[in-house]
């Protein structure tokens, strides 16, 4: 059974930082492509970043609206990803989720709220 499970989101003022983890069982993580998405409330849910598997060479994109913020890791030892949230913005509030995609394999976890005062 695969499950993604996130965690480190919280509450933080404007300006502040987070890192998210989302831990994966079941799949070796490092085969597959590894999102962060986001959704507010209203909001279609949107890719925030992501990196591609290991042997698609560990590449990294990012949502124009966190560039130079926000960085995706991976630690294979320990088969999680991260997200580090530098510089938070109010319009950074959502629930982030983690996505796990190879072929036609698709995992979600089930989200770790980030909310961020003005």
């Amino acid at each position: 059974q695969v499950q993604l499970v996130e965690s480190g989101g919280g509450l933080v003022q404007s300006g502040g930082f987070l890192r998210l983890s989302c831990a994966a069982s079941g799949i070796i993580s490092s085969g597959y492509n590894m999102g962060w998405y986001r959704q507010a409330p209203g909001k279609q849910r949107e890719l925030v970043a992501q990196i591609t598997s290991f042997r698609s060479g560990g590449s990294t994109r990012y949502a124009d609206s966190v560039k130079g913020r926000f960085a995706i890791s991976r630690d294979n030892a320990k088969n999680t990803v991260y997200l580090q949230m530098n510089s938070l913005k109010p319009e950074d509030t959502a629930a982030y989720y983690c996505n796990a995609r190879f072929n036609n394999e698709n995992y979600w976890g089930q989200g770790t709220q980030v909310t961020v005062s003005s």
